[in-house]
């Protein structure tokens, strides 16, 4: 199963230990699924991180460095993404485009107001994480 993370959901995976976003990523750790992911988000990521409100409040610096190399060294990265242009949110366009090019089964965000309403993307599922956790 390959699966793209939005953002929002790895960063509430540091912030909700033990809840359905925390055991999505413990699921890919435990090999259960293929994470797909690429430059643009890794760039989002740390923007995301590196913010104080995050950063050191509600996440630990060690815990972000720690997602961050588990990523840079076991996720999937996709290059040559796709020019997509149908999310609300054009900031989201990348997810879309790092689905298509990467075979996504599924992408999985916290999103209600933009890629949540497409519902799929070519081959790909839109869901959100309490949905995703049901085929873990």
């Amino acid at each position: 199963m390959r699966v793209v993370l939005d953002t929002n959901i790895l960063i509430a995976s540091l912030i909700a230990r033990g809840g359905t976003t925390d055991r999505i990523v413990r699921a890919w750790i435990g090999h259960e699924y293929t994470l797909l992911t690429c430059e643009e988000q890794m760039e989002e990521l740390r923007r995301c991180l590196g913010r104080c409100a995050l950063v050191p409040g509600r996440i630990q610096r060690h815990e972000a460095g720690r997602l961050i190399n588990q990523l840079r060294r076991a996720a999937t990265f996709v290059e040559n993404l796709p020019e997509v242009t149908r999310s609300a949110d054009p900031f989201d366009n990348f997810l879309l485009g790092l689905a298509e090019a990467g075979s996504a089964d599924f992408l999985v965000t916290g999103d209600k107001a933009g890629l949540l309403d497409l519902r799929s993307h070519g081959r790909t599922q839109i869901v959100t994480a309490r949905a995703f956790a049901g085929f873990l």
